[in-house]
């Protein structure tokens, strides 16, 4: 189980090898090539105490991704090895699981509107999906399929899903979302319905970047991943222009994505225990690395949350903890989850100090109070 997952997130990648599926709907601008800083910095950690408490889900192999919390405090994710969305109400201790319609088992991102409705990616059905909690009602926004070479029969096209994976919502309360096979970013207005498409500048026929996380700044431009090259991505919508911040030292696998108060922006990397830190107005890029405790660097950093304060939270899955960056002593902070290798993926912010998180190895909601 600990490794199935992490499968089933690159599934995708390893297949597939697409090209210019869609027509742009506004320009794409020039490729930026901003500096960076030349070596990453390996930080020391301690450990550090704090309150756990583990919400076991009714059945086993559930899948669990990425967690999304509401105004209420209940906590909603994806089940994929389950196909159900699913939520927990730590005020009850109770979950509920609800069946997308036409589910193929690919629920990744999951994010919630202001009116407490929910938006998830199902990356395998290829749709945009908007659940109502209120009346339990779905609603299904499908994504145009994609083409690809196919590696086995050299001169065939395959067909795909464009293979939503990861969604954020701006202020105006429109729908960003990665699509990993199409090598693009896409915009859905829920007030139409209507959807737009931002390819990334690639080879036709070629994939170079499979684009993952994504997150909104506090300007409105749109923050990316790419899990198959080395650079952050931005997307300013009132143009559709793409910037691209190459990343020292990395050759792929950057994961998870967030801003911070301050409009810098951070991001995981699934490679070398990597966390980095980029300065749009300078383009400058920080690059830490987060040990394990037997002294190398743990690889696989995946979710992350940023506090109103500026903290920075990850989870690091192979080293089953709970991290913090410290910023004003350049130290991480680690919290040991107490159930041994339950896979901690995403996490997010509650109130009262508290962070909840995913345990994919476990099929648990976790929380820590600190």
């Amino acid at each position: 189980m600990k490794r199935l997952l992490f499968l089933l997130l690159f599934l995708l990648i390893a297949l597939s090898s697409c090209g210019d599926a869609f027509t742009p709907t506004s320009p794409i601008g020039p490729i930026d090539s901003p500096t960076s800083s030349p070596q990453p910095r390996p930080l020391p950690y301690s450990m550090a105490k704090g309150k756990f408490k583990e919400n076991s889900l009714p059945q086993a192999n559930s899948g669990l991704m990425r967690p999304a919390i509401d105004h209420k405090g209940r906590i909603w994710f994806g089940e994929m090895n389950r196909n159900l969305l699913g939520v927990f109400d730590p005020a009850t201790g109770k979950f509920q699981q609800f069946s997308p319609p036409h589910g193929k088992f690919g629920i990744m991102g999951v994010a919630v509107a202001v009116d407490d409705t929910i938006w998830f990616a199902e990356q395998y059905a290829d749709y945009i999906g908007h659940f109502m909690p209120a009346t339990g009602q779905f609603q299904v926004y499908p994504l145009p399929t994609t083409t690809a070479p196919d590696p086995s029969n050299p001169g065939k096209m395959l067909t795909l899903p464009s293979a939503p994976n990861d969604l954020a919502i701006d202020q105006q309360g429109n729908i960003w979302f990665t699509e990993l096979n199409a090598s693009a970013i896409g915009e859905l207005h829920p007030s139409n319905g209507s959807i737009q498409h931002f390819p990334l500048p690639t080879q036709k026929n070629k994939q170079s970047f499979n684009p993952y996380g994504i997150a909104v700044d506090p300007h409105g431009n749109i923050w990316f991943t790419t899990a198959s090259s080395s650079f952050v991505g931005e997307l300013n919508p009132s143009n559709g222009q793409i910037r691209q911040f190459t990343v020292p030292n990395l050759s792929n696998s950057l994961m998870e994505i967030a801003s911070a108060p301050d409009g810098t922006i951070w991001a995981t990397g699934f490679n070398a225990g990597l966390l980095l830190q980029l300065h749009p107005d300078t383009g400058t890029i920080a690059t830490y690395y987060a040990p394990s405790p037997n002294g190398d660097n743990t690889g696989g950093l995946y979710g992350i949350a940023i506090t109103p304060a500026g903290q920075v939270w990850l989870t690091i899955p192979a080293i089953n903890v709970i991290a913090r960056l410290d910023t004003a002593t350049h130290r991480f902070v680690y919290y040991s989850i107490p159930t041994t290798n339950s896979l901690p993926l995403g996490i997010v912010i509650g109130k009262n100090n508290t962070f909840w998180f995913t345990e994919a190895g476990s099929d648990k909601i976790g929380m820590l109070q600190i």
